[in-house]
């Protein structure tokens, strides 16, 4: 809905002004009449220019999402009307993008469409998990309680998320610390030894010798190595984005040492939290699986989960084809199997899913407590190993005179 501001005098000869919703001028004009506002003059607000390039539009983070969540259920659990309840978490919404896409999925309601099918039309907002809730909590008639459960779901999935960045960003900034200063000796401080020794005219040790060599062949072929570096991720993002490629790195790091572990711990909480929160939600299990399987963020795992989607719908028990999978643990296999058989499903997979949170928690700490160690050889072990390679000539020129 357009955007209209006025300005004009109150009844005390005031000025004022101010920024309204209507569906044309005419009826802006009418509503600013209502405020006794004279000498009344409305207009289309102006559209900001960079708001409608989309590198400018701010993204939706997932915080965003979920307090909305949050809201709309207690709104919806008070009696609050669904449009009634929208309009005024559009109005209090500070991000541009996402008040946009609230505006149009509230008119989308007020035209009779149901919640879940405006919110389809924002995939980038809303995934397939959040829309197939939200359609089954309006059919089952429960929709505040499964907006409930999305918003606890989604923020057990983002501290999952927050721990899993936290223990790669400390070796990655390392990594990338050592290799920042390595290639500043190599390109800058080297070459000033280099000269110096060749003055001198003596012999360089071995080591020394070869830090020369890495030395000149680095400064020589520099834009080189740059654009090596830059096709190299180039390649790799485009074997990715082919099914071969996706399934061939997926598997790899699955079976990658230590990381491996973690990943595959990971990627079992949110299946179990996921497939969890949808059963307990009223969604078929066959629909939970497929969507389940698109949101598993790895094709080895994706492919296993819609497999057992296939050996389901022959009629088989859950655990059966879960186990021939071979991604899923044993213990997962065997806790899945007891819920089916005493008819608690959902609460098992959650049990399970509480369970690998603390194990991804311990992996986490284990992971991080053993690279610091590791960095710090590394670090020391290579720069060290320059600065020594760099002053062994120093020490025999001296020990000559």
């Amino acid at each position: 809905m357009p955007t209209y501001i006025w300005k004009g005098k109150n009844s005390y000869g005031e000025k004022r002004k101010g920024e309204l919703e209507a569906p044309d001028l005419s009826s802006a004009t009418s509503q600013v009449k209502r405020l006794r506002i004279s000498n009344a003059v409305v207009k289309e607000k102006p559209k900001d220019i960079l708001a409608e390039i989309p590198f400018f539009k701010p993204n939706v983070t997932g915080k965003d999402i979920v307090i909305f969540t949050r809201q709309l259920s207690t709104m919806i659990d008070a009696g609050l009307p669904l449009v009634q309840g929208l309009e005024i978490l559009e109005k209090q919404q500070s991000n541009t993008t996402f008040k946009s896409a609230l505006g149009e999925i509230r008119l989308d309601v007020e035209a009779g469409s149901t919640l879940a099918d405006a919110m389809r039309k924002k995939p980038k907002i809303f995934d397939n998990l959040f829309t197939n809730m939200i359609e089954a909590g309006e059919t089952g008639g429960i929709l505040d309680t499964i907006l409930s459960r999305l918003a606890v779901f989604m923020e057990k999935s983002m501290a999952l998320k927050k721990k899993i960045k936290g223990a790669m960003t400390y070796p990655a900034i390392c990594l990338a610390i050592s290799l920042l200063i390595t290639a500043i000796i190599l390109v800058f401080v080297v070459p000033v030894f280099s000269k110096m020794f060749e003055d001198f005219g003596s012999t360089l040790p071995l080591p020394t010798q070869i830090v020369v060599d890495i030395s000149d062949f680095f400064k020589n072929n520099f834009f080189y190595f740059i654009i090596a570096i830059v096709f190299l991720v180039m390649g790799v993002k485009k074997f990715y984005s082919t099914e071969k490629g996706q399934k061939a790195i997926d598997k790899g790091l699955l079976h990658a040492p230590v990381i491996g572990m973690l990943l595959r711990k990971v990627a079992v909480a949110k299946f179990t939290r996921t497939l969890s929160t949808m059963l307990q939600s009223g969604v078929p299990i066959l629909e939970a699986l497929q969507v389940v399987a698109k949101t598993a963020g790895n094709k080895v795992i994706e492919t296993a989960v819609f497999r057992v989607g296939d050996s389901i719908a022959e009629g088989r028990p859950l655990a059966d084809p879960l186990e021939e999978t071979g991604v899923f643990p044993n213990m997962v296999v065997q806790m899945i199997n007891v819920g089916e058989s005493v008819g608690a499903l959902d609460a098992m997979l959650e049990k399970i899913a509480d369970f690998y949170d603390e194990e991804v928690d311990q992996a986490v700490e284990n992971l991080t407590a053993m690279i610091e160690p590791f960095m710090m050889v590394f670090l020391g072990g290579m720069i060290g190993g320059l600065v020594v390679a760099m002053y062994l000539p120093i020490f025999k020129i001296a020990s000559v005179v």
